[in-house]
C-alpha cells in the first residue's frame, strides 16, 4: 500500500497484510460496496465512534482503489491517477471524498457507491 511513504515496520507490514486480507474478500464476495447512504448511516450510528467507523471505510476504499487502478495499469489500462511524488495520506480520506461530492453534488445519488467517488476524488486531484 502506498499511502505509508516510510520504511514500514513490523505494525505497518500487519496493517498491509489485514489490507490485503480485506481486499481478497471484497473481491470474493458478492456483496455490494457501501452507497453514500448506508456511509452517511454508519456515521450517525453511533455518537461516539460513527465517524471514525466512516474514516475507517474511506481509506480502506481509498487503498482499495489505488490497488485496483494500479492493477488496471499493470494489466494495460490508461492511467487515470498519477500521484507523481505528490503527497497522499490516510488522513486526506475524507477531505478528498468530502470536496468531490460537494463539487460535483449534482452528479451523485445517495445510491451510488463509495468507491465510485473516491475514485473520482483520486482522478480529479491527482490527474496525469
Amino acid at each position: 500500500m502506498r499511502l505509508l511513504l516510510s520504511a514500514p515496520s513490523s505494525g505497518t507490514r500487519l496493517v498491509r497484510l489485514i489490507g490485503a486480507l480485506a481486499l481478497l474478500a471484497m473481491c470474493a464476495s458478492t456483496v455490494q460496496a457501501m452507497s453514500i447512504r448506508e456511509l452517511r448511516k454508519l456515521e450517525k450510528s453511533d455518537p461516539k465512534q460513527g465517524a471514525n467507523y466512516m474514516r475507517y471505510y474511506l481509506v480502506g476504499t481509498m487503498e482499495g482503489a489505488l490497488e485496483a487502478h494500479d492493477q488496471a495499469v499493470r494489466s494495460g489500462a490508461t492511467a487515470s491517477i498519477c500521484l507523481n511524488g505528490r503527497r497522499l495520506s490516510p488522513d486526506m480520506a475524507e477531505g478528498l471524498y468530502r470536496t468531490e461530492l460537494k463539487r460535483n453534488a449534482d452528479l451523485y445519488e445517495a445510491d451510488m457507491p463509495v468507491q465510485l467517488v473516491v475514485t473520482n476524488a483520486l482522478a480529479n486531484v491527482y490527474p496525469c
